[in-house]
């Protein structure tokens, strides 16, 4: 039971990342690139296959110039909501 939230929330963390990504017209190219790994290890974060280490988590949220929080899932009492803004 605990496992099947926490890949809840992984793939919600993920799904975020992925939204925001293509918000900013990001390709998964460049998130590869600038995080200084390939595209296929890239889109294996994106499809939850890899585990995303809270330093990686950090590096995306900075790449994609967002508040790490605006990554995570939402709590139960609250939705964060996700501006769709260019830089």
């Amino acid at each position: 039971m605990m496992s099947e939230n926490i890949e809840d929330q992984i793939r919600s963390v993920v799904g975020n990342i992925r939204k925001v990504r293509e918000c900013r017209n990001y390709t998964q190219d460049y998130l590869a690139m600038k995080l200084g790994i390939s595209q296929n290890s890239y889109s294996k974060i994106e499809l939850a296959y890899t585990k995303i280490t809270v330093e990686k988590l950090v590096q995306i949220a900075e790449i994609l110039q967002v508040d790490l929080l605006d990554l995570l899932p939402p709590k139960k009492d609250r939705l964060v909501q996700l501006k769709c803004q260019h830089p």
